[in-house]
């Protein structure tokens, strides 16, 4: 650093992801403190126990994302790692087979899908054949046979239309094969899927404005309180710039007083 003279290396410089630095240095942070904090739920008793590690893991990322009280949170650090050095080894074997895992389903998927590709290709090049045989058994036919030539292609090409609808019925047959892909989610081919049923429609929502029971005195409508010069303000807090922001009115707590004030007074115990 041409300021300070530490001699910095090309390796810890890396790409700015955010465009605040202080989320870019809380994200670096909390990476490098979740790779020794990385306890699970299951590794509790209790789940008022995992409440307390992750609060606990969230105080130290604030500490060192903040710069307070860092040689205090770091001498904590130091001690967890003591003290817990099996525990997160025994947790980072278990990332490292977690990881293994879902390569072993990632290299799956890839090998099906290029399985799949080559099938497609295959198909394809078979119905070129089949096309080219095709053609070739109609020209020899109306090449060596006697009949006439209307009739020839009508009888070939219903042969054509009975060996394509048996190659779509031979198609419907096949069961699909279910996949488990590496999130979890088992898939079937798209054409086996049911068709939505389609539902019967109501009557459109008509919106009715909802009814106010009072049981006594009308209270003020809002027009009426936020009106200039109507005094029902005038003793009333005014809100804050944070509550304003909030979308709070002294408006609104005026009238939920007066409404509580004349709420049933006409209640009669029949």
């Amino acid at each position: 650093c041409p300021e300070c003279q530490v001699p910095l290396r090309r390796s810890n410089f890396r790409v700015q992801l955010f465009e605040d630095p202080v989320i870019e240095k809380e994200v670096d942070i909390r990476k490098r403190i979740l790779r020794d904090y990385n306890k699970k739920e299951e590794d509790f008793a209790t789940l008022e126990e995992y409440n307390d590690y992750l609060e606990q893991v969230e105080e130290i990322i604030f500490n060192l994302t903040n710069g307070i009280n860092t040689i205090e949170t770091n001498r904590r650090i130091d001690q967890y790692k003591k003290e817990n050095r099996e525990q997160i080894l025994k947790s980072k074997m278990k990332l490292g087979r977690g990881e293994l895992e879902l390569e072993e389903l990632l290299e799956v998927e890839k090998q099906m899908e290029q399985e799949r590709v080559n099938d497609l290709a295959q198909e394809e090049v078979e119905q070129r054949r089949k096309k080219i045989r095709a053609k070739e058994a109609l020209i020899d036919e109306l090449m060596f046979s006697h009949g006439d030539a209307t009739d020839i292609l009508k009888n070939f090409q219903a042969g054509l239309d009975a060996e394509l609808r048996a190659e779509e019925a031979a198609k419907a047959n096949i069961v699909p094969k279910q996949t488990q892909f590496s999130t979890g989610i088992k898939f079937t081919d798209r054409h086996a899927y049911k068709p939505l049923i389609m539902q019967e429609e109501g009557p459109l929502y008509v919106y009715e404005p909802p009814r106010f029971e009072c049981n006594g005195p009308t209270p003020p409508s809002w027009e009426e309180i936020t009106a200039e010069g109507s005094g029902y303000l005038d003793h009333i807090r005014r809100p804050t710039p944070d509550e304003s922001a909030g979308g709070f009115d002294s408006a609104l707590s005026c009238s939920r007083a007066l409404q509580e004030a004349v709420v049933s007074l006409y209640y009669t115990n029949t």
